[in-house]
C-alpha cells in the first residue's frame, strides 16, 4: 500500500465536493485531509499509482493539487 501526499488549495467548505470527486474516480482508496497544515494536505492510501488522476480531476474543478511525495 502506498500513501500519496498532495499539496492542495482546499478549504473545509470544499471537502464534501472533493469527497464526491474522489469517490467517483478512486472508490477503493482511503483518504484524509490536514487542512491546518500550511500545504493543505490531502493523503490517499492506494495500491495503484493515482497521483496524475487525482491532480487532473482536482485541477479541472479549479483546485491546486501537486504531489509532494509517496511513502
Amino acid at each position: 500500500m502506498n500513501v500519496f501526499v498532495f499539496k492542495t488549495s482546499l478549504h473545509p467548505e470544499h471537502i464534501r465536493h472533493v469527497n464526491s470527486i474522489l469517490r467517483s474516480i478512486i472508490p477503493e482508496c482511503v483518504w484524509s485531509y490536514d487542512l491546518e497544515d500550511c500545504d493543505r494536505i490531502l493523503r490517499i492510501e492506494s495500491r495503484e499509482d493515482i497521483a496524475k488522476t487525482v491532480c487532473f480531476h482536482l485541477k479541472i474543478e479549479g483546485f491546486q493539487c501537486r504531489e509532494l511525495g509517496r511513502h
